[in-house]
């Protein structure tokens, strides 16, 4: 028996509290079985109408905003405190906090509807968010409509394409790690860029000024 029909056989011992339990796991980074998977391999039950569609979708919905909940939550309760006290042993500073804050504060929201469909990020979104402070009622703004997106896009997969549906996910994931993998690289380059001509223009006002000096001191 493999991962999947246990779930099937969870789903009718257990019904939809399924997703209200195995959704939050994932967001707290015990990704057994993995979100993306759960949600599509849910849609597929719906497909087959083991399950109905509108209940399966709703309580997929609450169990991952209950998820991102938790861990805003904790980040927002423990993560300052925590990273005051060790962040020395972790090279995580206050500061430095304060700096990805500002960033955020600039780009975050926008960034925040889509970061649920990044590998690896959905896990620590909801910690990030609460250690620097977003305010709760982005985070329902942002947060809870990024996350309507990723559970009704992984969901879509598995009651659209039914049997195929093991085949469109992977196809998925592996484009949305392409995808993301360019963007990050791009936004790399795009700092670089931007900390060389910031350092080209220093220079060059730097020297207008020993200029201006030397034609003082004349």
């Amino acid at each position: 028996m493999n991962l999947f029909e246990v779930v099937e056989r969870l789903f009718e011992q257990y019904g939809y509290m399924v997703l209200l339990i195995g959704l939050p796991l994932d967001f707290i980074a015990l990704p057994i079985p993995p979100g993306n998977s759960t949600l599509t391999y849910t849609g597929f039950l719906a497909y087959k109408e083991v399950i109905s569609f509108a209940p399966a979708l709703l309580f997929a919905f609450c169990g991952a905003a209950i998820g991102l909940t938790i861990t805003y939550v904790l980040g927002y309760k423990l993560g300052m405190p925590l990273i005051e006290r060790y962040g020395k042993w972790l090279f995580l500073k206050p500061s430095l906090v304060e700096k990805t804050q500002a960033y955020y504060d600039k780009y975050g929201n926008k960034l925040l509807l889509v970061s649920f469909f990044i590998p690896g990020v959905r896990q620590f979104i909801g910690y990030f968010i609460g250690m620097i402070r977003v305010p709760f009622r982005t985070v329902c703004l942002y947060g809870y409509l990024g996350i309507a997106s990723w559970v009704i896009g992984f969901f879509s997969i598995g009651f659209i394409f039914g049997e195929q549906w093991q085949v469109i996910l992977n196809l998925v994931e592996h484009y949305l790690k392409v995808i993301f993998i360019c963007l990050g690289c791009s936004l790399l380059i795009l700092l670089v860029w931007s900390r060389v001509k910031r350092a080209r223009a220093q220079k060059l006002a730097e020297g207008e000024k020993i200029k201006q000096v030397r034609k003082i001191g004349e």
